[in-house]
């Protein structure tokens, strides 16, 4: 009698157990590393670096541009950024687990240079993506965290202090340009890896330039906190002539930079078009229109920088008109739709439905394909050795080479920016933007240095705003190192009071995720807050 039941309840289980045998593949996670090469991996990690349509739509163009005066919000009529934030907090998050298996995986390899540059190049992307991350959020998960797959321990990660990550980050930094051999012959497995790499299609040299300039940005940025490190580095990359991203090296244009190029990648990078065109709130605003004309003619007569042309255009009847910083009651809306899909047609494209405002250029926006995210340029690295050569940081106080890598720095910057011009033109329509915009060619390099040449300024302090100044007009799409820049130096171009917004806060998962350790975090800082400060300010 006890016989039949045992058959029964065993039939069941073997029927389980040889069934198995053939859905071993269909039970493996999705969402595990087993079948995804190292290349491949890489190349998702760069992607990564693009920016997403919320990012952009409540972060930069919500927060970032308004903050740092670079544009004019018009209306703030969303107050949705915590959508931007869960957005970056979750595209960081997401990406840092291939970063952490890779780094795994690479632990297992046989030594080899070619190994060698794979770390380096892998530690410098995670090094931009977080320091990207710590200057807007400040303390953050990061020596535990991406491992929760490996180490459930792990699954809440604690949140290290932002003077640790900067540090742990520039040892990294140091650390991968030094140990790239751009010199060795190619090899596998380097020579399939680098197949993989769409930042700088396995330039090395490129990659050991983009390590040291970052190491001059964040040495920079940690000056007044941690003055003797932060000089230590600069001496490093200067004294011993380490490659760095190039503007011009001596009187010849290099125009170097690291851009993620969509077309490159073989993406159309429609987030940018989307996010402007949904949110219609920026335009030109006074502030950096006072940086770019000698005055206020709405015919532009009195523009002096030829980048007005690329950064903005004229309103419905191609008149400069920019929207008040500072608007005072009566002020008129902005109206109109600048930034419409409608407009990517030949016929269409002057077509602006009454805009009232100088908008953005519609070409910079508009272009999914030619227009880069742009990471970092050698006119960057220019202005950072101005800096250091005129307050003396890491090299003697010098204002002579001051003036040259500041003079470099904007002949780099518009030469690049006047050379990405000639690639834009819209996806559908193939409208050039030498077709429907003409700078004047008196505008140049030296028409910005006739306004803005050292030699203009009356006191030290203007000559270092100078430099601020130029610097800030460069990372016009880089809204988030302006935004960086105005908090550290508190001298960037402003109207009215003295910026007081200082980090992003946490996003609202955090509390329901991590709780525990983000209040920690927070008691730490001081609060999490706006208003609050992240480590490196003064």
């Amino acid at each position: 009698m006890k016989i039949k039941p045992l058959i029964v309840l065993l039939i069941p289980l073997m029927i389980v157990t040889a069934c198995r045998k053939d859905f071993d593949e269909i039970d493996t996670n999705p969402e595990g590393f087993t079948s995804v090469s190292d290349g491949s991996m890489f190349n998702g990690i760069i992607q990564s670096l693009m920016l997403s349509g919320n990012e952009q739509f409540y972060i930069n163009n919500e927060i970032l541009y308004a903050q740092t005066q670079q544009a004019a919000l018009t209306k703030a009529a969303w107050g949705n950024y915590t959508i931007g934030t869960e957005d970056m907090w979750a595209g960081y998050y997401k990406t840092l687990p291939s970063i952490r298996e890779l780094e795994r995986r690479f632990s297992t390899y046989p030594a080899s240079t070619e190994l060698t540059n794979m770390k380096a190049m892998l530690a410098i992307v995670k090094a931009y993506k977080t320091f990207k991350m710590t200057d807007l959020f400040g303390d953050m998960p990061y020596s535990e965290a991406g491992y929760g797959y490996q180490d459930l321990t792990k699954l809440y990660p604690a949140y290290d202090a932002q003077r640790d990550i900067y540090l742990s980050l520039l040892s990294d930094l140091e650390w991968a340009a030094g140990a790239i051999n751009d010199t060795a012959a190619l090899a596998e497995p380097l020579t399939t890896f680098t197949r993989f790499d769409k930042l700088f299609n396995g330039d090395l040299l490129m990659w050991k330039k983009f390590a040291n300039s970052l190491r001059l940005r964040h040495a920079m940025r940690m000056a007044e906190k941690e003055p003797e490190i932060a000089a230590g580095i600069v001496e490093d990359i200067v004294t011993n002539g380490l490659p760095v991203l190039y503007g011009y090296d001596f009187i010849t244009p290099k125009l170097e930079s690291a851009c993620i190029w969509p077309a490159s990648n073989g993406i159309s990078n429609s987030s940018v078009s989307w996010s402007f065109r949904e949110h219609n709130g920026l335009r030109m605003g006074s502030n950096i229109w006072h940086q770019m004309t000698y005055g206020d003619s709405p015919d532009g007569s009195e523009i002096f920088d030829p980048r007005a042309f690329i950064f903005f255009e004229g309103d419905q009847d191609d008149l400069w008109v920019p929207y008040p910083q500072l608007p005072e009651a009566g002020t008129p809306s902005a109206q109109g739709i600048p930034y419409g899909s409608h407009r990517d047609d030949v016929g269409n494209y002057h077509i602006k439905n009454n805009v009232n405002y100088s908008p953005f250029n519609f070409f910079i926006i508009g272009d999914e394909n030619n227009m880069p995210i742009i990471l970092m340029t050698g006119a960057e690295v220019h202005f950072i050795l101005a800096e250091a050569y005129f307050r003396g940081i890491g090299v003697p106080a010098d204002p002579d080479q001051a003036d040259i890598e500041y003079m470099n720095g904007i002949n780099a910057s518009v030469e690049w920016w006047l050379n990405l011009s000639q690639r834009l033109r819209l996806p559908l329509s193939g409208v050039k933007f030498t077709d429907k915009i003409t700078i004047p060619q008196w505008l140049n390099a030296a028409s910005v240095l006739g306004r803005f040449g050292s030699w203009n300024a009356e006191t030290d302090e203007e000559k270092l705003q100078f430099i601020y100044t130029q610097r800030w007009l460069d990372a016009f799409r880089q809204p988030w190192e302006a935004y960086a820049e105005a908090r550290r130096t508190g001298m960037t171009p402003r109207e009215g009071d003295p910026i007081s917004h200082f980090r992003m806060p946490y996003p609202p998962s955090e509390q329901q995720y991590n709780a525990v350790n983000m209040e920690a975090a927070r008691q730490r800082q001081g609060g999490d807050e706006p208003t609050v400060k992240v480590w490196w300010m003064k």
